[in-house]
């Protein structure tokens, strides 16, 4: 698969299309398929979807089963965001589940070995996007060495697992420097975002958007997507 373009040293916002991707840990689980299918014709670009495994993160959400169920009701891409202490291990269960894009985390794959380890492993099973992920107090070098392998890198503007948090500004340096440094592929920015705070993030480079309750808590969803994507094209001028 071609590794993501580059641009030059000092670009800064990217010309990757804007994709929402509403968080479905904030839908109505009793009724998941049904809120699938509400925030599908509402817009949605892509359904987030947060595994969490009680180990790296402080919770439990779902496992590969429910993503496929999730994946049968879908007629838009699964972004799936692993929060797992073992991304190896559940790639290809994941990936066979409908995974679009499979994102893991830095702080369990702290070399750029593993980290090259783990890309190819996503590859090897077909995992389409290839992401990694960077906690708010991670530092954005940690990443540098394996920006020519990923297809995106997702900046939590939290602490992962739970929503609802409040956005942390001072992530947006990272967006920034990843930037400069000449990457071209998709950055994701998860946490916080809403009307508000989503324009920065775009401003800064992410083109790729989490928004849970932001969306899922809106009096009409449609409108909200339609308002997002509208300050973030904004923002990039």
């Amino acid at each position: 698969m071609p590794r993501p373009k580059t641009l030059s040293r000092n670009a800064r916002v990217s010309t990757n299309e804007i994709v929402i991707a509403p968080s479905l840990l904030s839908c109505d689980f009793a009724r998941i398929a049904d809120e699938v299918e509400r925030v599908e014709a509402a817009g949605a670009d892509w359904h987030h979807v947060d595994v969490m495994d009680g180990h790296f993160v402080p919770n439990l959400t779902i496992g590969p089963p429910v993503v496929a169920r999730i994946h049968a009701a879908a007629r838009i891409p699964l972004d799936v965001h692993l929060m797992i202490t073992d991304p190896d291990g559940y790639a290809e269960a994941f990936a066979q589940a409908g995974a679009h894009a499979l994102t893991f985390h830095a702080e369990v794959r702290r070399d750029e070995a593993s980290q090259r380890a783990t890309i190819a492993r996503f590859r090897e099973v077909g995992v389409e996007v290839v992401g990694i992920a960077l906690n708010p107090d991670t530092p954005v070098e940690r990443v540098g060495d394996v920006l020519d392998e990923v297809d995106m890198v997702l900046v939590m503007s939290v602490f992962p697992g739970f929503g609802g948090q409040a956005f942390r500004p001072e992530v947006l340096p990272k967006v920034e420097w990843l930037r400069a440094r000449g990457y071209a592929g998709r950055i994701e920015m998860d946490g916080g975002l809403g009307i508000e705070t989503l324009p920065a993030c775009a401003a800064a480079g992410a083109d790729t958007l989490v928004a849970g309750s932001a969306v899922f808590g809106a009096p009409d969803m449609a409108a909200r997507i339609v308002e997002l994507r509208r300050r973030a094209l904004a923002a990039r001028s």
